[in-house]
């Protein structure tokens, strides 16, 4: 990169992670942000018009990378979506069952893909421990944490707070506590 470039971008960096977190309201995902499009300006640094403002152009470089990514996890939220709907559309449960499956269904999916894969191989398919270590090449010490936190998801997204009963009353009959 050439050196009045390099010192442009790094004159306006607080300025770009300013920008990077109002757009994302995240510490780390404006750093990552940042960082994505620094490396975009590297790669693309050819396309600068020399005369224009570096700062214009890093920031609409910022734009861009912060579109691209929520595009990515609208994509991501819209597969986990059908994942959800094709494990709910194989059983045929009673409506309140059909809920609390799909609501699982929907943690499931959102989980993180180290946590799922173990989930899936040690609750769906089956395999021991040792097993799940051997197909994903982890320690089994590592199977065991990833499968503890990823049922922990689970069971905090599907729990019902503890008041729930306390504000909930059963109407046209009694209460039996």
């Amino acid at each position: 990169m050439s050196s009045f470039l390099s010192q442009d971008i790094q004159s306006d960096l607080v300025a770009l992670r300013r920008y990077a977190r109002s757009l994302t309201r995240d510490d780390q995902v404006a750093d990552d942000v940042v960082q994505e499009a620094l490396v975009r300006a590297i790669e693309k640094q050819s396309s600068f018009r020399i005369g224009s403002s570096v700062r214009s152009w890093m920031f609409g470089i910022i734009h861009n990378v912060y579109i691209s990514m929520q595009r990515t996890r609208k994509a991501e939220d819209r597969r986990d979506e059908r994942f959800a709907q094709t494990l709910t559309e194989q059983a045929e449960p009673e409506q309140e069952q059909a809920a609390i499956l799909g609501q699982i269904a929907r943690s499931f999916a959102a989980l993180p893909d180290r946590q799922r894969e173990v989930l899936h191989l040690v609750a769906v398919e089956g395999l021991s421990y040792r097993e799940a270590s051997e197909a994903l090449d982890i320690p089994i010490g590592t199977v065991m944490s990833r499968l503890n936190r990823a049922r922990t998801a689970l069971r905090l997204a599907t729990e019902e707070p503890d008041n729930m009963h306390e504000r909930l009353r059963i109407v046209g009959g009694k209460d039996e506590n």
